[in-house]
Order: structure tokens, then C-alpha cells, then sequence
């Protein structure tokens, strides 16, 4: 991501221009990583399924055991009160968060009663329409809800994200696709993945390894009442090798062609280009 000096940061009742610290050295997300975040986007003046985005935060919240302190309609309230401070036409990342501060008598649980907010808003541009991206394989893996908490949006299962991504530079690829426990296609390391195969599209099925995207679900539900098959299935590296098109699906960019991965190498094909044209239409019609 871009470093921006454009940020508008929401902490302790009020807006303040720039990026402030809100997390004190004591606090339990400091030291133990107990902290949530969500993203969503603003665009062309859209923000779309900003609701989704900011429900999913506190549900994240609530997995990470920390209690949330707004509510869907508050945070979404804010975030628009924030964006107004920006320039017309202004890109924005728009990531609200929540932290432990205080520990129970262990340390270690983060105590329900004491729990930090922020709402984070930094002016980032939109990618290129013409922008893609590699991939390679990655032997680092997605973890189990019983190895750590993958039903939250939590910066702790960052640090896994980041060996993927140092590993496919090392490589000299921009990206990894990288597989559950089990050894099939979860997702990459930044975002949900999706490959098509005679005309018709195929996403590793939702299993509880990974987060099924609120973008990727999006997509789902806009190529398929394009008329387009849409198959949710347990999916290998051999199927991304004989696929037509490959994409991901984020918030950061909504859409990003995969022009090669590994030793294959693939055009943006029409598939990718009409789920693009998808969600943009459904952004603009507001609904």
C-alpha cells in the first residue's frame, strides 16, 4: 500500500487530522496482538457494502474476545463524517479497528470491559484498470480455527501473510496462492482467488481456514445473475495450472487479473473483464 499523508483518524470521541497514536505501550494489543480491523473503500464517491464491512469488524471483535463499543450504524455514521473532510474524487482506505487495552487477572485474555476504537482514513489510489499481478506457490499454509482465529480480521494472522509475500518476492513474484492444511487452494496472500475454466468460474469453497470476502461474495452474486456459473469447490494447483483466467478478489482493488503463475501464464480474459464491468455497474447503481 501507498504511504499517504492524507489521514483522518477517528480516536477518543473525535476526528483529527493526520495519523495519531492510539495505542499506549501497556496496552494488550501492544504486547499480545489483540487487535481487529476491517477495510472497506471509498471511490468515484461509493462505498460499497461500507454496512457489511463495519458489521464484520465487530463480529471480528467479538472472536478476538474483545467486546465491540459501536454499532454497525454508528461506525458507518462516523466513517461518513469522516470521508466529507477529503477532497472530491478522493480514493480512500477506510479501516475502522478495535484493540485490547487491559488483560484479565491471567494477562493473557483481554478484559471485556476496557476495549479501544479507532477509524482509520488514508487517501490511497485506486489501482490501474489495467493492473495485474503473479503468483507462485508458497509452502507456508493457512491455519485452523483450532490453531489460531481465522473467523476474525485480526493483525495477528498478518505476520503469516507477510512470510507468503517475502517468499514470492524471493521468487520474483508479486503474490502467493496458498493452500489450507490439507494441501488445496485457499485463497492468496492478500486476497480470495478465482479461476475460470471453459467459461465458467470456480472459487476455493469457504472451509473455515480463510476469510470468505465480502468482495468475493459480491462477485459471486454478480456473475451469476450475469448468467455466468459460479462454482464454490475444493480446488489444487494443478486446477489453477489448467485454468483460462485467473483473478483475485479484494477490497483493496476489487478485481486484480493474474497474469501468470508459476511457469503459466494467462491474458485477462473475458470473464475477468466482465466481472469487473459487474461490480463497477453495481457500485454505481447504489444498490
Amino acid at each position: 500500500m501507498a504511504v499517504s499523508k492524507n489521514i483522518r483518524t477517528y480516536f477518543d470521541g473525535t476526528w483529527h487530522k493526520g495519523d495519531v497514536p492510539i495505542i499506549s505501550g501497556a496496552d494488550h494489543a501492544a504486547w499480545l496482538g489483540s487487535t481487529v480491523f476491517d477495510g472497506a473503500r471509498l471511490f468515484d464517491g461509493l462505498t460499497p457494502d461500507l454496512d457489511k464491512h463495519c458489521e464484520r469488524v465487530n463480529r471480528s471483535a467479538k472472536a478476538l474476545m474483545l467486546t465491540p463499543t459501536m454499532s454497525t450504524d454508528e461506525i458507518v455514521a462516523l466513517t461518513h463524517e469522516g470521508l466529507a473532510m477529503f477532497e472530491k474524487g478522493a480514493a480512500v482506505y477506510i479501516r475502522p479497528m478495535y484493540w485490547g487495552i487491559d488483560g484479565d487477572h491471567s494477562a493473557i485474555v483481554p478484559s471485556a470491559d476496557t476495549t479501544g476504537f479507532s477509524i482509520c482514513l488514508e487517501e490511497v489510489p485506486m489501482a490501474p484498470t489495467e493492473a495485474t499481478t503473479t503468483l507462485t506457490r508458497t509452502r507456508f499454509r493457512r491455519p485452523t480455527l483450532e490453531s489460531a482465529v481465522v473467523n476474525a480480521k485480526a493483525g495477528c494472522l498478518y505476520p503469516n501473510n507477510a512470510r507468503m509475500l517475502m517468499e514470492a518476492k524471493s521468487k520474483g513474484f508479486a503474490n502467493a496462492l496458498a493452500c489450507d492444511v490439507t494441501g488445496n487452494v485457499a485463497e492468496s496472500a492478500t486476497s480470495n482467488a478465482f479461476m475460470v475454466k471453459d467459461g465458467e468460474v470456480f472459487t476455493p469453497i469457504a472451509n473455515g481456514t480463510f476469510l470468505s470476502g465480502i468482495t468475493r461474495a459480491r462477485h459471486i452474486e454478480n456473475l451469476r445473475a450475469d448468467g455466468v456459473k459460479v462454482h464454490e469447490a475444493v480446488l489444487t494447483y494443478d486446477d489453477f495450472e489448467g485454468a483460462d483466467e485467473v483473478f483475485l478478489t479484494g477490497n483493496m482493488s476489487k478485481i486484480t487479473p493474474v497474469s501468470k503463475f508459476d511457469d503459466v501464464h494467462y491474458q485477462t480474459g473475458p470473464i475477468t473483464r466482465r466481472a469487473r464491468e459487474l461490480y463497477w455497474d453495481w457500485a454505481h447503481s447504489g444498490s
